[in-house]
């Protein structure tokens, strides 16, 4: 993911001059093709995470849609004051890019672990979450995100995240998009983020799941509850899937957007980590399976 992020923020930067990134003294390997071809507009801020955002908001309100880009919790717990009054708040074109969503860097322990982060993006009244499941979610998520400005927060995987779309898709805040067909008004799988890809290897493998559909919803927001209702009725079982604890994430995020139609909550089941994942320390893999996440039936 991290790959096509910066191959598609150097297009779009090509076509859009008011684009700029900031760093916090992180990204190298993958920055530099946007730093090279765009120095007037790269900005490495240093180990000083709060300066990164505040800066970015200055930009912004004189222009610039800016790219503040770091690993795991850095760019977003670090800066929570600076995202809400200073990005949130005034409705400025910032994008807040972390790299490592869920336990991507569980080697390096819970100041990593980035299980909490839905929680505090999602109740910004003006921020726009998007949670790309593979590299053409995450074009598509920057395309939507260059031509609509807004305060927006990208969580990407770490690296070697396969294609599960032959082309990019067309994306919108609050949209399901289809994955995999399975049964008419049946159960579906609903992910956000990096944990499309092994629902996919679990759906494809288990027969007993072929007449599961998978739903993936790369863009969300406080914003467009609205419109879950009318998707959820579609299935008789929504099974939600994310990389982050149950409080305040995802399927939280879904049961509350349907808590007005009562008829329909129990629809809604959560696959989410265990909150014992904060305490522990091991490759990704590792600990998703520990927190629960690879037992997928509902």
């Amino acid at each position: 993911m991290r790959n096509a992020f910066i191959e598609e923020l150097v297009t779009l930067a090509r076509q859009y001059p008011q684009i700029a990134l900031v760093i916090g003294d992180i990204g190298y390997s993958v920055i530099e093709p946007f730093a090279d071809e765009f120095p007037e507009r790269f900005i490495n801020a240093g180990i000083a995470e709060q300066n990164m955002a505040g800066l970015a908001a200055g930009m912004a309100s004189e222009g610039y849609h800016v790219f503040t880009y770091s690993i795991a919790n850095f760019p977003i717990f670090r800066c929570a004051e600076q995202i809400r009054n200073d990005i949130d708040y005034h409705k400025l074109a910032v994008t807040v890019v972390a790299v490592g969503g869920g336990l991507a860097y569980g080697n390096l322990g819970y100041s990593h672990h980035a299980v909490q982060d839905y929680a505090l993006m999602r109740t910004m009244p003006n921020m726009l979450i998007a949670a790309p499941g593979d590299p053409m979610e995450v074009r598509a998520c920057m395309r939507y995100i260059v031509n609509n400005p807004q305060p927006s927060y990208l969580r990407l995987g770490k690296a070697g995240e396969p294609c599960m779309h032959s082309e990019i898709p067309e994306v919108f805040p609050g949209k399901w998009l289809n994955i995999w067909k399975g049964k008419k008004h049946g159960d579906t799988y609903l992910t956000t983020g990096a944990t499309l890809e092994f629902v996919h290897q679990l759906i494809t493998k288990d027969t007993d799941l072929k007449n599961w559909s998978i739903n993936s919803m790369p863009m969300w927001s406080m914003k467009v509850k609205e419109a879950q209702a009318r998707q959820v009725e579609d299935y008789a079982t929504v099974l939600t899937v994310e990389d982050h604890l149950m409080d305040g994430g995802f399927g939280s995020w879904l049961l509350e957007a349907t808590s007005i139609h009562p008829d329909l909550l129990g629809r809604i089941k959560i696959k989410s980590l265990d909150a014992k994942v904060c305490g522990m320390v091991g490759k990704q893999s590792t600990l998703n399976a520990e927190g629960g996440l690879y037992k997928m039936t509902s």
